[in-house]
């Protein structure tokens, strides 16, 4: 043991995006003992690419808003299967947050009289959104990160954590290693906080940045805590599918919204075959009646590649399918066609879409103006996550805490946009101060040896062997989950997908990596597939259980809502014998107060 580092901290956090920097902000404020890992470098985590705002009912451009009616639209958004209490604090809680976070230097966009300047965002019924540009998640972690930097914080950055350690049934710390030389640390504590995010590098494409690959998820599993939700992934319709260099990348709905058309490889404008009958207009329903304002209500006519996001997803997907995709698995996108409408056109796409056009132009060699972009679903965000007590964000298991986008019960189904941000400050926060308070009243846990020297044999092990690499495990990976468990799903194809996870997990014992322990990214990536695979396997078999579309989760074989699939969610756990045990839960039920809130805002 001698060979190993160690450090000591009363709440360890483990992730530096908006919950891990909230979270350890508040803990610190409570007078104990700070430490915060970090994946990457401080300032890259992945809470910097959300842009447009963090939903908050502070009611300063419409004053009908108020916490009851966000509280209304996050269960509606969600399908009702959120847990009602964690969305009212949610709700009641953020606008404080928001001016805390205002009080502590971020500066947001004003309205004309000085206050907060707030926008509409789907789903939200009044400009709920606070945000600071394009870039609000941007700002939210320069805060953060100056605020929290003075606070007496601990920061290890570029650590990854291989396990949890326990003493009994307690969390007792970390295992984890130092990316740069490949070293072991021990990080002792009396509370752990998990906020690592999501787990979009499962699938081969997404917005979702390296670090993404269900580390919170997964350890939490391991250590007997519980999963919920995990069949309601979010996926966005337009993430660049080609060139490698952007593959992933949103493009955001506003490349539509000033024009953009979506074409299969026949060139044809594939959205007007799929119109729900609810957007129809009697007179404007073919490309003829012009491009701007195709369908829908006469007073609010949209294209139809304006459709929600689930349904243009899945018409995507439904192209590719049969035949008529792209080259590279997606469709293309033109907005360059415009120039037949207006003049001069480059420039009004430049103008109007600036960083778009710089981005895929410096990043992709793609211009805009004179050509289409390759575009497919990009897995976006996951609902669920590690189930924690709504007051606390605590586990079943005593000492470990989530918080973020690796929690699950806020969100229910779906997500709405903007609750994303304002999400991790409200529960970031609590993590902290009852990750604090546990801390003050347990005493620090014993350290169990053979649990250290277990893992860290496991995760030297390749390196004694030879064989396969790991990218290629990691790559089949991701090529399967987007084919077998993307967007639309089917049960012979997800059973499909369980036997190839399997596979996988067969192989992972073989895989051998070469080199030495210092900067080595193969074995990086080996470190990553244990997590990888049992995320993927959460998903999967979640999905495959609930026989019903609803929300984030799309049955082709269930195309729709089921009553009796309303009244559950489903939770996963490791069973006795290692296997995943799914099974189906009650939803946490609303108070006579909260049916009448819900009634209320219909």
């Amino acid at each position: 043991m001698a060979e190993y580092q160690t450090f000591e901290h009363d709440v360890l956090i483990v992730g530096a995006g908006g919950a891990g920097l909230r979270a350890a902000v508040e803990a610190s404020a409570a007078g104990v003992k700070v430490g915060v890992l970090s994946k990457s470098l401080l300032g890259k985590a992945h809470t910097v690419m959300a842009e447009g705002g963090m939903a908050a009912a502070m009611a300063n451009v419409d004053d009908r808003d108020s916490w009851r009616v966000h509280f209304a639209d996050t269960m509606r958004g969600g399908q009702y299967l959120n847990n009602p209490r964690m969305a009212e604090l949610h709700a009641r809680e953020a606008p404080d947050r928001v001016r805390e976070l205002e009080a502590w230097g971020a500066i947001f966009d004003r309205t004309k009289d000085g206050k907060i300047l707030q926008r509409n965002f789907g789903g939200h019924r009044y400009p709920r959104l606070a945000h600071v540009g394009d870039r609000t998640g941007l700002e939210m972690i320069r805060t953060l990160q100056d605020h929290g930097i003075h606070q007496g914080i601990d920061f290890h950055m570029e650590v990854t954590v291989l396990t949890l350690l326990k003493d009994a049934d307690r969390i007792a710390g970390v295992l984890a290693y130092d990316r740069e030389r490949g070293r072991f640390k021990i990080y002792r504590a009396k509370a752990v906080v998990l906020a690592t995010g999501g787990i979009g590098r499962a699938y081969e494409i997404t917005s979702n940045s390296w670090e993404y690959t269900g580390d919170g998820q997964a350890l939490a599993y391991e250590a007997g805590a519980e999963l919920l939700d995990m069949e309601f992934v979010q996926f966005h319709p337009t993430g660049m599918v080609w060139p490698p260099s952007v593959k992933g990348i949103l493009v955001t709905e506003g490349v539509r919204g000033e024009g953009g058309v979506l074409r299969n490889n026949k060139g044809e404008r594939f959205m007007f075959k799929d119109i729900p009958d609810n957007y129809k207009s009697s007179t404007a329903d073919n490309e003829e009646e012009g491009w701007r304002y195709v369908t829908g209500d006469k007073s609010a006519r949209r294209p139809p590649e304006l459709l929600t996001r689930d349904h243009v997803a899945r018409c995507i997907v439904r192209e590719v399918r049969e035949g008529r995709g792209s080259p590279h698995g997606g469709v293309f996108l033109d907005i360059s066609w415009i120039k037949e409408k207006v003049s001069n056109a480059p420039e009004h796409i430049k103008k109007k879409l600036p960083s778009m056009y710089h981005q895929f132009k410096q990043l992709g060699d793609i211009d805009i103006t004179s050509e289409a972009m390759e575009v497919g679903p990009t897995t976006h965000y996951v609902m669920g996550g590690v189930r924690v007590e709504g007051d606390s964000q605590m586990s079943c298991v005593p000492g470990l805490f989530a918080a973020g986008e690796c929690a699950a019960g806020l969100h229910g189904a779906n997500r709405l946009g903007g609750n994303s941000l304002s999400d991790l400050l409200v529960f970031g926060k609590r993590a902290g101060e009852f990750a604090a308070k546990y801390a003050k009243s347990n005493s620090m846990p014993k350290l169990d040896n053979s649990q250290v020297e277990a893992a860290s044999r496991a995760a030297v092990a390749p390196f004694e062997r030879t064989g396969e690499g790991p990218y290629h495990l990691q790559q089949e990976l991701q090529k399967f989950m987007q084919k077998l468990v993307g967007i639309v799903r089917v049960e012979t194809e997800m059973s499909e997908a369980l036997d190839l996870i399997d596979g996988l997990k067969k192989r992972v014992p073989k895989v051998a990596v070469y080199g030495n322990r210092e900067y080595n990214a193969g074995w990086h990536t080996y470190m990553d597939l244990p997590s990888l695979l049992t995320v993927s396997e959460a998903v999967t078999r979640a999905a495959l259980l609930r026989k019903e579309s609803r929300g984030g989760h799309f049955r082709d074989d269930f195309p729709d809502k089921s009553g009796e699939w309303a009244k559950y969610n489903i939770r996963i756990r490791k069973g006795a014998d290692g296997s995943m045990d799914v099974e189906k839960v009650p939803v946490v039920p609303m108070t006579e107060e909260y049916k009448q809130i819900v009634e209320e805002n219909k």
